[in-house]
């Protein structure tokens, strides 16, 4: 059943991986497909899977896919270029999206994001040139409490600044130390599609780190055990402070 589909346009068959990354990743595969009732439900994880190798989903990648699951290359194309954490040509070490998503914009994501693409010299989903930073616009990451956020390769960044996103972005380039605010420490990009392919976290502490909510996100839940006092209830205007302008 697999096999390049095409609209009658002849299309030169995707090349094969060498034979001893071809024995690895189809030993890696089989343990993945393992874990399904029905090994269609792999997809995902091994697109993860072969992203980890070139960093980005390659025509090669989507031919192996497809063989491994017995689907056409045409069912893994519309699965891979349906999710954003896909890559569908050569990207950074580093994958570095700011939201921009309405809270983390407002506080200030959409200052950010135009601050680094200026910094940089790249516009959305484009690499810098010596291929460290790939800068795209993300949307919500459930981090509302800590807008606005920057991640790096899927690690929180939270509370940023114009001036602190584009010194951690220095920061990466040069290859310095980065630490995230919370969370596991950082990897490379093929690193992390490795680990979202289901495969052990190997980096040190990362067991034990934690992403964890902060208090914003955690206030409802204490109101709900009765651990804090009552929600601030904003006053209701009088009625003589209804302009009409504001209705009735």
């Amino acid at each position: 059943m697999s096999g390049e589909v095409t609209l009658g346009i002849p299309e030169m068959p995707a090349p094969d991986y060498p034979a001893d990354v071809r024995a690895r990743l189809e030993s890696d595969a089989r343990e993945v497909i393992a874990r399904y009732p029905g090994s269609r439900s792999a997809l995902l994880p091994l697109l993860h899977l072969v992203q980890s190798e070139e960093g980005y989903v390659t025509r090669t990648g989507i031919r192996f896919c497809a063989e491994m699951l017995d689907l056409t290359t045409a069912e893994v194309t519309a699965v891979a270029t349906f999710y954003t954490m896909y890559r569908r040509k050569p990207s950074g070490d580093y994958q570095v999206g700011v939201c921009t998503n309405t809270l983390c914009a407002v506080m200030g994501g959409d200052a950010i994001f135009d601050e680094l693409k200026q910094h940089l010299g790249v516009g959305n989903d484009e690499t810098t040139a010596d291929g460290k930073v790939t800068l795209e616009h993300i949307e919500c990451n459930a981090a509302c409490d800590f807008a606005p956020v920057v991640m790096v390769n899927w690690e929180f960044f939270d509370n940023q600044t114009p001036e602190s996103a584009k010194a951690l972005v220095d920061d990466l380039i040069a290859g310095r130390e980065v630490r995230p605010t919370r969370g596991a420490p950082l990897c490379g990009y093929k690193q992390t599609a490795r680990i979202l392919a289901g495969f052990p976290d190997e980096r040190e502490g990362a067991v034990e780190a934690s992403g964890g909510a902060g208090p914003a996100s955690l206030a409802g839940l204490k109101l709900h055990r009765g651990e804090a006092a009552s929600a601030r209830v904003v006053p209701q205007r009088a009625e003589s402070d209804v302009t009409e302008e504001d209705g009735e």
